[in-house]
């Protein structure tokens, strides 16, 4: 679900070392002030490291931003906060926070220090602040830093921590070189190639035993309510509205028309367009030199291919006189809106050169009287009107919430139509409700309407931003609980019987197991199990030939590889299907002359590996060489704040 947490921070050591793109933001956390007293003054500060601290607002702000970039990353896991920090975000970010602190504090005691030249470097290298054209854009990078929430002298001052941990982790982690006997281990073991034989015991093929009695069922429901326990569901009390809602008060008059068309007479206007060529020449004698040549007879395109300029060099697509004027100078628009349909200007000076303009086409476009732009000129003013009155009743809205008025009262007051739910969990399901389908108004709503509490002041809340709103409250929260048995009475008892044959399958499942690892071959041992099963398949494989799955290794094949020469062994199938049954026949050692780049390629690989080990068990050092002072009741408080759906405060 938060993969991409884990790719983050899968190898902290490689990111620290190669500085990857908005790494202040993403993974080491934030500088903190120095010199705020003891950790017993200050509750914020949650461990303090020579004269490094790692805040709670520093780490909130971290985990806020990580989760938001795994929503954007993985937009259909609708993973929350809570679920973030149980896959060890909060421990995992405050320990690599600390160590990355301990080895900043390291290098200013030996004295290292980064200088402002070198971070300016750093900022410059970063892709993010550079513009269209490649290059570093101090708009963009105010904007960034804005969007992330992070101050210059933060990034700054982070920036320079990471410049001193590169210098002491590259030096640490290049010296790793890994033994040339171990690199052909390795190498060697990953040609090795393995045959076996692999069997299913299917639940299915063990039949569904004896019928269930009643108390049977009960004491199951009793021992598994896990299994059937529904999630927490709540009812969302809410009024939505939009546009609709102030529909009628954003007509447009016929004097507001009027007086619309009068403000913009530029705009409905005669207007006139014209498309020319052009040269421009850098002084006044090559210009003069290119009109004697159009003077003498030669045209335009031919004068502008002997001076080097192509056909798309010279054309000037249709421009206004206005237009025309900011992209040279008002003389020059001035001479080539005076000219006449396949005239030639004489040369005009502008700040980008010497201008020589041919006319070649005129286009006039008539004014356009009132009535023929009065619908235009409608759905403006009433697209305005609409949003300034929505915008109105938004603001009008959240007073009265602030006024301390109830959801009844504020729906009352501005005559919005109040609607529930049907309970409901946070992923938008109705456990038990047939054919329940979630309005499309309560779909936005559901995050903020499950992370609020039921006693908590009505909210506003966008279902479509700059259309559509809500006025929202929780009803009431029916906690997570299974139904009555007698409501699923059907479904305890069939878990029951997967259950018990599951079971059933896995004792028939040990005594093949047992039959094989005493010597009987695997298809005997499957033939002689008294049920009808499937039949033993034959398998041979490298290991190498694993690494080209991935991911996708079926478990049986992998546990052919942690298997001794002839041994058997039980394993799980997916999804509580059955149970197979592995088999070791014969393990071939690797033959390295028959793949001679293998061994570099072994090498290079594992080299990563012990570079990276070699780094972290560096950095564990000097965390350990410091002095640390941990706060154990505001960690603990910060991850309660988190945990309930907040940041710290």
């Amino acid at each position: 679900m938060i993969s991409f947490f884990r790719r983050a921070l899968a190898s902290w050591i490689v990111v620290a070392l190669l500085g990857l793109i908005m790494l202040a933001f993403i993974i080491t956390g934030v500088h903190s002030p120095t010199g705020l007293g003891s950790l017993a003054d200050n509750g914020d500060i949650l461990v303090r490291v020579e004269g490094e601290t790692v805040t709670g607002t520093e780490l909130s702000d971290q985990l806020n931003r990580q989760l938001s970039r795994i929503r954007q990353e993985q937009p259909q896991s609708e993973v929350d906060m809570a679920a973030f920090l149980r896959e060890g975000a909060f421990e995992q970010n405050l320990a690599e926070m600390v160590r990355a602190k301990a080895l900043a504090a390291f290098g200013h005691k030996q004295g290292m220090r980064a200088s402002k030249r070198l971070v300016d470097g750093e900022i410059a290298s970063i892709p993010a602040f550079r513009n269209l054209a490649g290059e570093f854009d101090q708009t963009t990078f105010r904007r960034v830093l804005a969007g992330e929430r992070i101050s210059e002298d933060t990034l700054r001052s982070d920036l320079a921590s990471q410049i001193i941990q590169r210098q002491l982790l590259v030096p640490v982690a290049a010296s790793a070189k890994l033994p040339a006997t171990m690199a052909r281990y390795y190498a060697g073991l990953r040609l090795e190639a393995r045959s076996g034989a692999v069997g299913l015991v299917p639940a299915a093929a063990i039949g569904p035993g004896s019928e269930p009695t009643e108390a049977e069922i009960a004491a199951h429901f009793k021992r598994r309510q896990d299994r059937f326990t529904i999630p927490e569901r709540r009812v969302l009390r809410y009024a939505a509205f939009g546009r609709a809602d102030v529909a009628t008060t954003a007509k447009a008059s016929d004097a507001e028309i009027a007086a619309a068309y009068r403000a913009a007479a530029a705009n409905y206007g005669p207007k006139e367009t014209r498309s020319f060529s052009q040269v421009v020449l850098p002084d006044e004698a090559a210009a003069k030199a290119f009109a004697a040549k159009l003077a003498s007879g030669t045209s335009f395109a031919q004068a502008a291919a002997q001076g080097g300029f192509g056909a798309g060099d010279i054309a000037l697509a249709a421009q206004s006189k206005a237009d025309l004027a900011r992209l040279s100078s008002p003389a020059v628009a001035n001479a080539a809106f005076a000219a006449g349909k396949g005239q030639t200007t004489a040369p005009i000076r502008s700040p980008l050169g010497w201008h020589i303009l041919r006319v070649e086409e005129i286009t006039t476009t008539p004014a356009r009287p009132l009535e023929a732009v009065r619908a235009e000129i409608a759905a403006g003013i009433e697209q305005q009107k609409a949003d300034d009155a929505l915008n109105a009743l938004v603001s009008a809205v959240e007073d009265a919430i602030g006024d301390g008025a109830s959801f009844a009262e504020v729906a009352r007051a501005h005559k919005l139509q109040v609607q529930e739910t049907t309970p409901i969990t946070a992923n938008g399901t109705a456990p038990g409700v047939a054919d329940f389908k979630l309005p499309p108004d309560v779909t936005p709503l559901l995050k903020p309407g499950f992370e609020m509490s039921p006693d908590e002041d009505p909210v506003v809340e966008t279902i479509t931003p700059n259309q559509r709103f809500a006025l929202l409250a929780v009803s009431r929260v029916e906690p997570a609980a299974p139904p009555p048995l007698a409501e699923i009475r059907d479904v305890v008892k069939a878990d029951l019987v997967r259950e018990r044959a599951l079971a059933r399958a896995q004792a028939v499942a040990s005594s093949i197991v047992a039959k094989a690892n005493a010597g009987t071959p695997l298809a005997q041992a499957f033939a002689a199990a008294g049920v009808r099963l499937p039949p033993v398949q034959q398998v041979k494989v490298r290991r190498i030939d694993l690494e080209q799955m991935r991911e996708r290794v079926p478990p049986p094949l992998a546990m052919i590889f942690s298997l001794p020469k002839g041994k058997t062994r039980l394993l799980a199938a997916p999804n509580g299907t059955g149970w197979f049954v592995v088999h070791v026949e014969q393990v071939v050692p690797g033959d390295l002359g028959k793949a001679p780049g293998l061994l570099e390629q072994t090498r290079s690989q594992i080299s990563q590996g012990v570079s990276d080990e070699y780094g972290a068990e560096f950095a564990r050092a000097v965390e350990h060489s410091l002095a640390i002072e941990r706060n154990q009741a505001a960690t603990a408080r910060v991850k309660r704040q988190l945990q309930g759906g907040g940041a710290a405060e």
